[in-house]
């Protein structure tokens, strides 16, 4: 039986991207919309807080210390003592009506990141979708250049590697989908596309994702407060019901790797009692039995 806590009530706006630090041993996570960093011990302990001037879709920790940023304004360096910022690279600087979303490194210190467009709001049918969106999805090298990868996304998320690195995966939480493509570990290209999962015809969505030792895919289903274990086949094996329905990224974390942290959302949004319990909060279950994989350190 799975054991869910609620670790931190921090109450983010729109907490996302979880990443366990190996090293020293504590949990990263940001809110995106409020530029702020969080970090604290597996325990939920130490809990700290930094600060990035504007939004910020997701982070990886560095190899060389620091962290590596997707920000509303581009690609960019931090450092945690001094919160410097140094930006390498934007190339979003003339779509205006983009910003970073999901990333995550692969297992050659490569960071990946996505788009979502601005005017992205999941609940509120009364705003015009545009169907001419095609945000893409970036890697930043390690030597800093920048290099589209893909295009054709409205609210980029869920990007993930199998154990071996011959499979990538992500979503779009608009297009209801994950896909799995041909991963080269050599040159960090994509190739083959095809559909992964799709959660259309569902109240959820998709959202982040990790993928644990088995090679299984774990996804977080914003709006619909689970969370739902894939087989490699695309097939459903495990399915963990939240206690906050807007379940937003997840990580496997802790010394053994055995507990999976979520984020959530705490903005009030439509369909949603604005005094759910934990809402934005930090989130841990253990006992689920499975192992996550350690995250890559970007290293550039």
């Amino acid at each position: 039986m799975a054991d869910i806590r609620l670790l931190v009530d921090c109450k983010n706006n729109l907490g996302e991207g979880p990443v366990w630090d190996v090293r020293e041993q504590c949990l990263y996570w940001v809110d995106s919309t409020a530029g702020e960093i969080w970090s604290c011990r597996e325990d939920g302990s130490d809990v700290r807080t930094f600060y990035v001037p504007t939004y910020i879709g997701s982070m990886a920790l560095r190899e060389n210390g620091g962290a590596v940023l997707a920000l509303a304004s581009g690609f960019a360096l931090y450092e945690f003592n001094s919160q410097r910022i140094e930006y390498v690279g934007n190339p979003l600087a003339d779509q205006p009506d983009y910003r970073f979303n999901d990333g995550k490194v692969d297992r050659r210190g490569r960071f990946f990141a996505g788009c979502m467009g601005y005017d992205f709001h999941p609940l509120d049918v009364t705003i015009p979708r545009n169907p001419s969106r095609n945000g893409s999805l970036y890697r930043l090298d390690p030597d800093l250049r920048v290099t589209q990868v893909d295009t054709g996304f409205i609210c980029f998320n869920a990007p993930c590697w199998s154990p071996d690195s011959r499979t990538f995966y992500c979503g779009d939480s608009e297009h209801k989908a994950i896909w799995a493509y041909n991963y080269d570990l050599e040159t960090g290209d994509v190739s083959d596309k095809r559909l992964f999962v799709s959660d259309a015809g569902y109240g959820s969505t998709v959202d982040g994702a990790t993928v644990d030792t088995d090679g299984f895919i774990w996804n977080a289903k914003v709006l619909g407060g689970r969370i739902v274990r894939y087989r490699p086949d695309g097939i459903i094996d495990r399915v963990v019901d939240v206690p906050v329905r807007n379940v937003t990224s997840i990580m496997f974390g802790g010394p053994d790797l055995d507990i999976l942290y979520f984020t959530s959302m705490g903005r009030p949004m439509r369909g949603i009692p604005p005094k759910e319990h934990g809402a934005g909060g930090l989130f841990a279950i253990h006992g689920l039995g499975v192992k996550g994989l350690p995250e890559t350190r970007f290293a550039g």
